[in-house]
């Protein structure tokens, strides 16, 4: 960061990282005969790839049993591929995690998913006040997403490191109209989980942060999960990595921002084991009931995470879902500069697959790739 020229990369890479991603490429379609060797090969192709990342790990839950394919390096600097045990920033499946909490205080009669923000958090802008809980779980609230703002940007440049409360996040687009009436559209927005964490905070009167301890990371025994405000990683770590390009190699990413710019939006910190866990747990109804499930898998068909997943993606309540040629699985992807994440479960929860590459998502045919690997991976989670 102290020369002009790595700045101006750092900076490229977060706005790259944060940004919304598009298929411009097609790769061939897995099949229902998928094995995990198929998964290993699809992960060595990845990890060899023109910008590839440095590793690549999956883990398959099935028959009670967790299994691990990694290749590639977990740090550059020395050999050894990434382990389902080493820590690792999550991104966006933090969202998946504030929706349980959101949908277990429904359950418990504390949260209405009718519940407007004008009714439930105050200090927020006022043309954000009638839209509801479920809107903003469901990316159909119109909220414009504070990563695309200017003032985000300039944070992320100038002093990446900063310690940023949530309500200057808010600020950052609080006077920004809506994009479009809540509930007409769908579109992924990071401010909407930012507004779920304040709502928890509002209703429950504890910080977020405990909320997320009572009602998820207890009761999943996600012991090497946590929601750090400091860039610093625990230990054994994924190494994140910049995109490697032409002129540069992969550089160390680990550590470049500070989470609390994500924070219910991206904070969280796991490892490819405790991520496994608490998909299949979030579909497997222990944080919330049948009838929030049921409320939760309202789709907006073409609702795509970010970056996408594998087939075709609908948007439900802070969960999608992932139609394959060999089946459909229920998660969320996430994107931050150093890790791009994939993780879903069956509806039952019953098993579960993650990926996690040490780079941020890739775009075209590196992308194309990833999701074709992705569903390789679901096929052999579904295979007999």
């Amino acid at each position: 960061m102290a020369h002009l020229k790595s700045h101006r990369t750092h900076r490229l890479a977060v706005c790259m990282a944060l940004a919304c991603l598009a298929l411009l490429a097609v790769v061939p379609a897995a099949t229902a005969k998928s094995t995990n060797g198929d998964v290993r090969e699809g992960l060595e192709g990845l990890v060899d790839s023109p910008g590839g990342p440095p590793g690549a790990v999956a883990t398959l839950y099935k028959g009670g049993h967790l299994t691990t394919i990694s290749v590639g390096r977990t740090d550059v600097t020395k050999a050894g591929a990434p382990k389902a045990t080493e820590h690792m920033r999550i991104a966006s499946i933090a969202k998946a995690f504030s929706g349980a909490v959101a949908l277990h205080l429904v359950a418990d009669g504390q949260l209405e998913l009718s519940g407007t923000i004008g009714e439930l958090v105050g200090g927020m802008p006022a043309s954000w006040s009638e839209v509801t809980v479920a809107e903003l779980l469901h990316h159909t609230s119109g909220l414009p997403d504070y990563t695309h703002a200017k003032a985000f940007e300039k944070h992320a440049a100038s002093d990446p490191l900063g310690y940023v409360k949530p309500r200057q996040i808010i600020g950052w687009v609080r006077n920004e109209p809506l994009e479009f009436a809540a509930g007409k559209k769908y579109a992924y927005s990071n401010t909407d989980n930012i507004v779920i964490g304040l709502i928890v905070e509002a209703v429950t009167g504890q910080s977020y942060g405990e909320e997320l301890k009572r009602i998820v990371f207890q009761p999943a025994g996600l012991t090497q999960t946590s929601f750090p405000s400091a860039p610093a990683m625990p230990k054994p770590v994924i190494h994140g990595y910049f995109a490697a390009t032409e002129t540069q190699g992969a550089q160390d990413a680990t550590e470049f921002l500070s989470p609390s710019g994500a924070w219910a939006s991206g904070a969280i910190v796991s490892t490819p084991s405790n991520l496994n866990a608490f998909i299949r747990d979030d579909l497997g109804l222990k944080f919330f009931g049948r009838a929030q499930q049921k409320e939760q898998m309202n789709w907006w068909v073409g609702g795509e995470s970010s970056p996408p997943g594998p087939g075709k993606n609908s948007a439900g309540l802070a969960l999608f879902r992932y139609q394959t040629k060999c089946g459909t699985v229920y998660g969320h992807t996430g994107n931050i500069p150093g890790y791009v994440q994939f993780a879903a479960a069956t509806a039952n929860g019953k098993r579960a697959v993650t990926t996690t590459l040490n780079i941020p998502a890739p775009t075209g045919q590196l992308l194309a790739r990833l999701r074709n690997v992705q569903a390789t991976a679901v096929c052999a989670l579904l295979g007999k």
